[in-house]
């Protein structure tokens, strides 16, 4: 349960006018690590639901798809720039991202996790290289200013980010492709 109040502190912590506003004035701090934390911060409290609430989780999500596709929803949604732009200028979509990220997002990803096969891993690795890809390049090559409350040198620097967050995935895919695991567990 330790665990479990960490996440509470972290997530805490993030929802901080000041940390918030700091991390929230550059574009790729906003996106890949404002965001990314608010994630963690629901995995690490997960536990909490999980233990709180086992029968809902065994139901809901007994296989670990639905919990998977509920945090791709939410983390293509997040990756949208309209939604970081709205999340800057409206306190609803602000407040929206504080609690879907960590809950929607963090909490489903730790309870589905373990109970995905390792092609189900690998496909949403996939899944998600490919959307950073195309992400990286709509930032990148993009002719107009996508969004409204960051400069364009921001937008570049947020699809090179993404374009790195992807080659990093190609690279574990690689890896994962000639290890074999079961030697580790």
């Amino acid at each position: 349960m330790k665990q479990s109040g960490y996440g509470f502190l972290l997530l805490l912590a993030l929802i901080l006018p000041p940390v918030s506003n700091l991390l929230e004035s550059i574009m790729i701090t906003h996106m890949h690590m404002q965001m990314p934390m608010l994630v963690f911060a629901g995995v690490l409290m997960a536990k909490f639901f999980q233990k709180r609430f086992p029968q809902f989780f065994e139901k809901w999500n007994e296989n670990g798809l639905p919990g998977i596709l509920l945090f791709t929803i939410i983390m293509v949604y997040w990756s949208l720039p309209r939604t970081m732009d709205e999340a800057l200028t409206l306190t609803s979509v602000e407040a929206f991202k504080f609690f879907s990220l960590p809950f929607l997002a963090g909490v489903p990803l730790r309870d589905s996790w373990p109970k995905l096969s390792s092609s189900w891993k690998h496909a949403l690795i996939i899944f998600f290289t490919v959307l950073f890809l195309g992400m990286g390049w709509l930032y990148i090559w993009s002719p107009v200013q996508l969004c409204n409350n960051y400069l364009v040198i921001e937008q570049i620097t947020l699809g090179w980010g993404f374009i790195t967050t992807a080659f990093a995935m190609v690279v574990y895919l690689v890896y994962s492709y000639f290890m074999d695991f079961s030697k580790y567990e």
